[in-house]
């Protein structure tokens, strides 16, 4: 394998979102052999069981773009102590009608950033418990949960704390070595 294609799945609709600065930043971390493709879910109508016959263009090219990956990186916020739902509207799309779940056998990992002291911990250990129903395969360690504060990532995607990148690209190492192995497998 070449080149080996991670679907980015931002869990947030806003404009100014700090996970897509999150996800911004670390693109820029990962080397010449992985191809990051964020994939938009702005655009999904809510699940409806009665697409099941006839599903929306829009549910079809978002399982499409998640099909043509190799691996998948979620990166979401919290709210309310868990995922947000056009997250969750996103998975329940991908993942359906039954016999076409487009998540399944995807190795994948989940970071966030909050401005909340404990981050995204909770959202994703949600968002892990989902991941087994839907057959991935998720990397257990490190979690990063980053509390974000003003001026830490900026529009460009640049990291303004030394620690934070460290990191940040401790994670994205340890995740590029694991998908490599594990899609070897």
């Amino acid at each position: 394998m070449d080149q080996i294609k991670i679907a980015v799945i931002v869990g947030s609709l806003r404009t100014h979102s700090i996970n897509k600065k999150l996800a911004l930043a670390v693109g820029k971390m990962f080397s010449e052999r992985f191809v990051l493709q964020r994939v938009e879910i702005a655009d999904l109508p809510l699940y409806n069981q009665d697409f099941d016959h006839d599903y929306p263009a829009p549910g079809i090219l978002f399982k499409q773009a998640i099909e043509a990956a190799d691996a998948l990186l979620f990166v979401t916020p919290e709210y309310n102590r868990s995922m947000p739902g056009v997250l969750k509207n996103a998975i329940d799309v991908g993942s359906r009608p039954p016999g076409s779940n487009s998540f399944a056998g995807k190795p994948a990992a989940v970071i966030g950033t909050s401005p909340g002291a404990r981050g995204t911990a909770l959202a994703q250990q949600h968002l892990r418990n989902v991941f087994v129903g839907l057959d991935v395969l998720a990397m257990a360690q490190p979690e990063v949960t980053v509390q974000f504060q003003e001026e830490l990532i900026d529009e460009e995607g640049r990291i303004g704390n030394e620690r934070t990148q460290k990191f940040l690209q401790g994670f994205v190492d340890r995740y590029s070595a694991w998908l490599i192995k594990t899609l070897a497998a």
